[in-house]
């Protein structure tokens, strides 16, 4: 009998500096803050994370998908792009929500029939449903001079409104609906209209915040007016922006299980994704602001875990917030909490279920408590491969 392991999950814990910046601002156009024992952090949400670590590995997978609630609309503009009357493509971008299942799917008519969910989708799937819909060309025009017809009658009120069928094959349509890319098996997708759509994500990712208070600082500026008229002086626009600074702590968690699962039992593969993750976890930054604040730093501390029972964060090494240094500056106390808190977690939960850890960091010396120390980004991501490993023969 194959033995049984219910899950191995691969934690991430970064310690981050983070210069003057904007990574991201909520609806009143400030830095994202947050209140954690008794002090404001700053924040920087999961999504907009997420958001950039997601579109590096598809550049690297060279495999995109796209979250959208447009699909009918793409669908009619690329046939019509391809010579089809703006009716008949119009109708056949509706008629593929409307085939997607046997009731169709929600769709906002006062929005131009965009549908009431955000559909997350291989980019690629556009190109099977305009052929799809090429090949299903003498049906759709057949439906639509029904459809147009029974306007016509419901104008006139000779005729009540009809309930609009679909002519694509709901099977097929569904099928290209429900396709799967790497991301969508890293990071999961919430579908329910469709059935055998929905995918558990494999990928959870907390807020990044800072170990130590860190309020949004104003920064005045102006932008100075090039062709002014002779003898006058001013700017052509006056603003204050807000930026934030800080350590930030980040942690995600990876259920290897689950995207094995996923991924239909391909083991290898979810090893494969797992340090691609890995890697664009520790690299990626968000990108807004970007251009004015250049925040472009690295990691200063990068661990893993690998536990087979559940995950387990360290985000309560900072609910008491860090107090700088003598000479100034949160690395080095930050390093020194996070070390005591995983020291303390493995006398609370004994070390059975620590499969491996290991860290790498630009720290001059050796940090106790977090396992192997490794020299560079390419061994610490080696052995956390190897360290997550399923052993031969266990079942998912």
């Amino acid at each position: 009998m194959a033995a049984y392991a219910p899950a191995r999950y691969a934690d991430f814990h970064i310690l981050h500096p983070l210069p003057a910046s904007l990574l991201n601002r909520g609806e009143d156009d400030l830095p994202k803050t947050v209140l954690l024992g008794g002090v404001v952090r700053a924040l920087v949400s999961s999504q907009s994370w997420k958001r950039a670590v997601r579109l590096r590995l598809e550049d690297v997978l060279d495999e995109h998908a796209a979250r959208t609630r447009m699909l009918p609309l793409r669908v009619g503009d690329a046939l019509r792009a391809a010579g089809w009357p703006t009716d008949l493509a119009s109708f056949a971008g509706t008629q593929i929500v409307r085939s997607a299942t046997t009731e169709g799917l929600k769709t906002e008519e006062n929005q131009r029939g965009i549908t009431s969910a955000t559909l997350y989708l291989p980019r690629d799937v556009l190109d099977d449903l305009t052929d799809l819909c090429t090949e299903h060309r003498p049906q759709l025009e057949e439906a639509l001079a029904k459809e147009t017809a029974a306007q016509t009658a419901q104008a006139s009120g000779t005729r009540k409104k009809a309930k609009v069928e679909a002519v694509l094959p709901t099977p097929r349509v569904a099928s290209v609906i429900r396709r799967r890319t790497a991301t969508i098996n890293l990071f999961g997708r919430m579908l329910a209209e469709v059935p055998d759509a929905h995918v558990d994500g494999a990928v959870q990712m907390a807020p990044a915040f800072t170990v130590h208070p860190s309020s949004p600082q104003p920064d005045y500026f102006t932008a100075m007016e090039d062709w002014a008229a002779p003898n006058e002086a001013g700017s052509a626009h006056l603003q204050t922006a807000f930026f934030t600074t800080g350590l930030l702590y980040r942690y995600a968690t990876v259920n290897l299980t689950e995207l094995t699962r996923n991924l239909n039992g391909d083991h290898e593969q979810a090893l494969h994704l797992l340090g691609l993750f890995a890697d664009a976890f520790i690299d990626v930054m968000p990108g807004a602001k970007k251009t004015s604040t250049a925040p472009h730093t690295y990691p200063y501390l990068v661990h893993y875990a690998i536990r087979d029972r559940r995950p387990v964060s360290y985000a309560g090494a900072f609910e008491q917030p860090v107090k700088h240094a003598p000479g100034g500056g949160y690395t080095a106390p930050a390093i020194t909490a996070l070390s005591e808190h995983a020291a303390g977690l493995n006398r609370l939960l004994g070390t059975r279920r620590l499969v491996g850890c290991g860290y790498a960091t630009l720290h001059p010396g050796t940090v106790d408590h977090l396992g192997t120390a490794h020299a560079g980004l390419d061994d610490f991501i080696d052995a956390l491969t190897k360290d997550a490993a399923l052993p031969t023969g266990t079942l998912v």
